[in-house]
């Protein structure tokens, strides 16, 4: 499992022109699931994303959590984190879950953040979305179990 964590002012997904989710201060997760993930990681990456100190505080320095800024969390799957582009030039995906996997770990993580007390905002699940953000910072991190 693999996530993409990006520090937001504000983020919304449209899907056809329709806007199905949006959030302001927080966090913009794009989750990727691996063929080979088998659900033991979501715990620990669940708790791990809403404890992540990085948001600043009142000296400018990257102290507080999402949970502390009450932030919120927008959640979307992107199944192309597990593109292989190390041959030729059409990255594979051989490594990605397949959709009825990947949705099911998908929806226990979106599950496991909101048993760490922040409810995500979701994308659509299998849909072509269209993504905008104002990133914050620049903060990018990558998280990997």
């Amino acid at each position: 499992m693999k996530l993409v964590i990006q520090r937001v002012k504000h983020a919304s997904v449209e899907v056809n022109g329709k806007e199905v989710s949006k959030i302001g201060k927080g966090l913009l997760i794009l989750i990727g699931i691996s063929k080979d993930d088998d659900g033991s990681q979501i715990e620990w990456l669940a708790k791990k994303t809403v404890e992540l100190r990085i948001f600043e505080d009142e000296q400018d320095k990257m102290n507080l959590s999402v949970k502390d800024v009450n932030g919120e969390i927008l959640l979307v799957s992107q199944f192309t984190l597990y593109g292989n582009c190390k041959k030729g030039r059409r990255p594979d995906f051989l490594n990605a879950a397949q959709p009825e996997k990947a949705e099911e770990m998908y929806l226990r993580f979106a599950e496991a953040l909101k048993q760490n007390g922040i409810i995500p905002k979701l994308g659509k699940f299998g849909e072509h979305m269209d993504i905008t953000l104002l990133n914050d910072g620049p903060v990018t991190m990558i998280l990997e179990r």
